[in-house]
């Protein structure tokens, strides 16, 4: 393929506007001039949701859904809670709900630990807090993370209200068990965080979570009437983390 100046323009504006390598190839490598061809397999929604049912009980130590999402997305092990990185993990019940305790909570819910993750927020204040948009909401719902633009000033760490974001305090490759070559590593003085496994759902794939905890995990466009996230928080009385603070929180928990 000959990379003229014009089509050398093309593909250097298309990756600024952040459509990803794959697609910037698409538009170059033949078929209509400029047309960039999405996986036709890719899940797309109005407003991405995870519900997850604490009704029913995790086996005791079973750590599926946080051992499947961090070898995913290379989350490194440092073996230490001070330089700790973690994008889904577990708190005792009365630490992701310090203000949610009511009649309708089911027997024992509250004595277990409960899986928290980016709550993917509709008013996210780490978005308006970041100075080089490097947090940013897609249209879906979905709050990603642009590690290039990250210069680690941590202004959406201290904003977000559910320590959903880490910072890289040293070097996190050389503690990464096996590296998911699918997925980008990350680098000293960069924060990172869930992002709902967006790579997965261009792919036609759910989040990894949610494939290794089936019984638990529920996820779906939350603007379908439809989808069973929206059956689920129709039929089972529901909560969300710290509403009062109005972020809005879309990973809603069943109790």
């Amino acid at each position: 393929m000959e990379w003229s100046r014009r089509t050398f323009l093309k593909v250097t504006g298309i990756s600024l506007l952040g459509l990803g390598v794959k697609p910037v190839l698409n538009a170059v490598a033949g078929g209509e001039e400029g047309k960039v061809l999405w996986n036709p397999k890719a899940l797309r929604a109005k407003r991405w949701a995870m519900v997850i049912d604490l009704k029913k009980k995790c086996p005791d130590g079973c750590r599926d859904c946080i051992e499947a999402c961090h070898h995913t997305h290379n989350v490194p092990d440092f073996g230490n809670p001070k330089d700790e990185v973690k994008w889904i993990w577990n708190e005792p019940y009365g630490d992701a709900f310090p203000d949610q305790e009511n009649k309708f909570i089911g027997e024992g819910i509250s004595e277990r630990p409960v899986i928290v993750l980016c709550n993917h927020c509709d008013n996210p204040p780490c978005v308006r807090v970041c100075p080089t948009k490097a947090t940013f909401k897609r249209e879906d719902g979905i709050v990603m993370m642009d590690y290039h633009r990250c210069i680690g000033c941590r202004f959406c760490v201290a904003a977000c209200p559910f320590g959903a974001r880490s910072m890289n305090y040293r070097d996190p490759r050389p503690f990464i068990k096996k590296i998911n070559l699918d997925y980008p590593t990350r680098t000293k003085g960069v924060v990172e965080k869930c992002n709902f496994c967006a790579e997965r759902l261009a792919e036609g794939l759910i989040p990894a979570c949610v494939e290794a905890c089936k019984e638990r995990m529920f996820f779906g466009d939350l603007g379908s009437p439809e989808a069973e996230v929206r059956k689920l928080l129709s039929d089972h009385f529901g909560v969300r983390r710290k509403p009062h603070l109005g972020t809005q929180p879309q990973v809603y928990y069943i109790v």
